[in-house]
């Protein structure tokens, strides 16, 4: 048995034309970097930086049960959304583990947008489809519709030039517009979202895919002499690792719970009914057994998922999830699970990563682990 090919975004070609290392991501073939990981990941620290994230999915949940079904499947409360305004949550079983991140979008009453990882979309979908006993109508559009990142401080500068009312004020945070068709870029279809992965000020641009081509070639255009430059995976993962967000399939999991990963912000006890509640209910109420922190090195090293968290007598305690070489600090960072207890957890506290045969100094430090723009 084979594995199945590598699906391609409706920007394959264009970056290959930049000379992009591709890589296999999610099921997908993406550009991991086009200059250097480092380049990139500065040029969204400083200006801005231009992302293919078309790999991720779209479900439509629409009808009178759509906000039904949407409360029932995650643990945030949708009923605080309003047409035009976004919000962050996860999905759980019945356990309380993590069956995915998402953002979820609504249009209108009856029009809800549920934007998961790639490599999940079939799974997801999945298990929308076998928790749904209120019948609203899903449907998955990941195929038709292509989504772009334009991250950074100079983000808005550069939509701008597209869209000239556009501004952080006129498009608040986890907010977004639809844009009247032929309005942007000759879209169609186009939706402007003030949100993103990487700690920066940005928008999320999600079109039809056969347009994506041309929005991409319109917006590196127009942030050219501002400093706008293509960027991959490799950067996505630091940008996002240093803002201090999880990633699924390294800090997020059926075996992990939200309240563990410090996602308590997003379950919401008291909206009502949804599928984990009880079980959420439960380890926020026993308080849970681990939690992920944030890790910085106090030596040369870099701390890769898989290694080990040592306390300060050298004993395994945990694990790294995530980790880097911060670009911004130059010294590692990492994410990764420990004992819930003050000793481990507490800003400030002595811990060690075992790198090899050698144990790194280390102290837990809460993200976002560099000075970000405000949003």
């Amino acid at each position: 048995m084979t594995d199945a090919p590598l699906q391609r975004t409706p920007l394959y070609d264009r970056h290959v034309a930049l000379g992009a290392r591709m890589m296999g991501f999610g099921g997908f073939e993406m550009p991991l970097q086009y200059t250097s990981i480092l380049e990139e990941h500065m040029a969204v620290r400083q200006a801005a930086g231009l992302f293919d994230v078309s790999h991720m999915g779209e479900i439509f949940v629409r009808g009178p049960h759509a906000l039904a079904f949407v409360q029932h499947l995650v643990t945030n409360d949708a009923a605080r959304l309003y047409d035009g305004r976004a919000l962050y949550t996860v999905m759980c079983t019945p356990e309380g583990g993590v069956v995915d991140d998402l953002l979820v979008y609504r249009f209108d009453a009856e029009t809800y947008m549920l934007v998961v990882n790639a490599a999940n979309i079939e799974k997801d979908f999945a298990w929308m489809q076998a928790n749904n006993p209120m019948g609203a109508h899903l449907e998955n559009r990941s195929e038709a519709i292509a989504l772009l990142a334009l991250q950074g401080p100079r983000a808005f500068e550069i939509a701008r030039r597209l869209v000239p009312e556009l501004t952080p004020e006129t498009l608040r945070y986890y907010h977004f517009q639809v844009m009247p068709p032929g309005t942007f870029v000759g879209c169609r279809w186009a939706v402007l979202s003030h949100t993103g992965y990487t700690g920066e000020p940005g928008l999320e641009i999600y079109c039809e895919a056969e347009q994506a081509g041309t929005v991409w070639d319109a917006l590196l255009e127009a942030g050219y002499d501002l400093g706008l430059k293509p960027a991959g995976l490799g950067a996505r993962d630091t940008l996002r690792l240093e803002a201090g967000y999880c990633l699924y399939g390294h800090e997020l999991d059926t075996t992990t719970n939200p309240l563990e990963a410090g996602l308590d912000w997003v379950v919401k006890l008291d909206k009502g009914e949804f599928i984990g509640r009880e079980a959420l209910q439960r380890i926020r109420t026993e308080g849970p057994r681990r939690r992920l922190v944030g890790l910085i090195l106090e030596d040369r090293g870099i701390p890769r998922a898989g290694y080990s968290i040592v306390n300060a007598e050298g004993a395994p305690i945990g694990q790294i999830t995530s980790g880097t070489l911060s670009p911004v600090r130059q010294q590692g960072i990492a994410l990764g699970y420990v004992p819930n207890h003050p000793a481990y957890t507490e800003p400030g506290q002595p811990l060690g990563v075992q790198i090899r045969q050698h144990v790194v100094p280390a102290r837990v430090h809460r993200p976002p682990f560099v000075a970000l723009h405000k949003k």
